[in-house]
């Protein structure tokens, strides 16, 4: 990671290099660092914090003779210990973003290491190197692509990020896979998909409706089975000048919007009832706080849905395609 990028007070982000003092603190450090920016200075590629990825990689449970898969290149860290570990032709990733596929394979090769690095799209796999014991994504994934179970070998292990959560499923057979999420929260790039934005302006035109939940549960208490339930949502937050949540928004990429304040208005549009979903949630948790490895993933050739307790309890279906 020769160089990195800094958010300041006001939102812009600086590159930090070698040069700076602290850079060797930062690089080493178990933080998650933004590695590109767009042509809007919006990130689009980060490096994982090292403990999220060394929990991944223990999940994972790679050894000598497996043939490993990974969604997600970004700047090859992970690649790379892959390959040390495995060998690196028994290592193949892919990402979509050429420019850091160049990068990458640059910098492992100053390493003499030489993993499969392709260019496209992860969803699609690599057929050529299939069928793979291991897989690993490090790209926020909305479900497990349909071509990664089809490139799957028998009793293959699948790592990853599905919501603000990790998977970890075993292979059962052609399509099918079971398994649970780690307790470790995540939060991982997602996958470059075109979406549309909030629509608050619309919103704010629609007749108010009332809620009696406190808002703010939205951002934390909330925020983990919301992600399952409502798979690539995103929310934002208006606040006081000393700093209290006075409402939230969320929106999904099909234009759904919903603000909701701690009046107890709630103001919706678009094609889904974004705030029916989030009461859904509340009467099933109505206290605390539900841990990551309570829920699981139930995964066959014609659906994906992830529950909690068991996979006969109430579940939530995944997007596919």
């Amino acid at each position: 990671m020769p160089f990195f990028y800094r958010q300041g007070e006001r939102g812009t982000w600086s590159p930090v290099t070698a040069s700076d003092d602290d850079y060797l603190q930062a690089v080493y450090s178990d933080t998650a660092l933004m590695t590109q920016l767009d042509s809007s200075g919006v990130p689009t590629s980060s490096s994982s914090e090292p403990g999220l990825m060394l929990t991944m990689l223990d999940a994972l449970d790679a050894g000598p003779g497996d043939n490993v898969f990974e969604l997600g290149t970004g700047t090859g860290y992970n690649a790379a210990l892959l390959a040390h570990r495995l060998g690196a032709d028994n290592v193949a990733s892919v990402d979509v973003d050429p420019d850091l596929v160049r990068l990458a394979r640059g910098r492992l090769a100053e390493l003499a290491s030489h993993p499969t690095l392709i260019a496209g799209d992860g969803a699609d796999g690599y057929p050529p190197r299939a069928p793979y014991s291991r897989f690993i994504a490090t790209a926020a994934l909305r479900s497990v692509p349909a071509a990664l179970m089809d490139q799957a070998a028998d009793s293959a292990v699948i790592v990853a990020p599905i919501g603000l959560g990790v998977i970890r499923a075993t292979v059962s057979g052609q399509g099918y896979a079971e398994g649970r999420f780690l307790p470790r929260p995540a939060l991982f790039m997602p996958r470059r998909v075109p979406g549309k934005g909030p629509d608050f302006d619309r919103a704010r035109d629609q007749a108010p409706e009332t809620t009696a939940l406190p808002v703010a549960d939205v951002l934390e208490r909330w925020r983990f089975p919301l992600s399952l339930a409502l798979p690539g949502y995103s929310s934002c937050s208006w606040r006081s000048d000393d700093g209290e949540v006075t409402g939230v928004g969320l929106w999904t990429e099909d234009g759904s919007t919903v603000s909701a304040h701690t009046n107890g208005h709630v103001r919706q549009t678009g094609p889904r009832r974004l705030w029916n979903t989030v009461e859904a949630l509340a009467s099933l948790f109505p206290a605390g706080r539900p841990a990551r490895e309570e829920f699981g993933i139930t995964i066959t050739p014609s659906n994906q849905r992830v529950w909690h307790g068991d996979p006969r309890g109430v579940s939530w279906n995944l997007p596919t395609g």
